[in-house]
């Protein structure tokens, strides 16, 4: 195989890991969504005092996954970029 080749192969390879990293973002996303749509409903059905608290408590967590799975995201673009691969 010639270098230009091995070089088209290479960026081929990148390019499938960069798009599997988008997808997997998506779907954290969409899980992080999916716990603050679940709480908003339970807080809807649950009594006042505690619906109050488990709001809080969900928003809190729906953000910290959302930034987690986020700046992971980020991590592992910048991975990618700089090694070819993630591992």
């Amino acid at each position: 195989m010639s270098k230009k080749e091995n070089k088209k192969v290479d960026s081929l390879s990148i390019n499938r890991t960069n798009l599997a990293n988008e997808r997997t973002l998506l779907a954290y996303w969409r899980t992080s969504l999916t716990f603050f749509v679940l709480w908003g409903f339970l807080i809807k059905t649950i009594y006042w005092t505690f619906s109050l608290f488990f709001g809080i408590i969900s928003i809190i967590f729906w953000i910290s996954l959302f930034i987690y799975w986020t700046i992971r995201y980020l991590q592992d673009k910048k991975t990618i970029k700089k090694n070819g691969n993630i591992l």
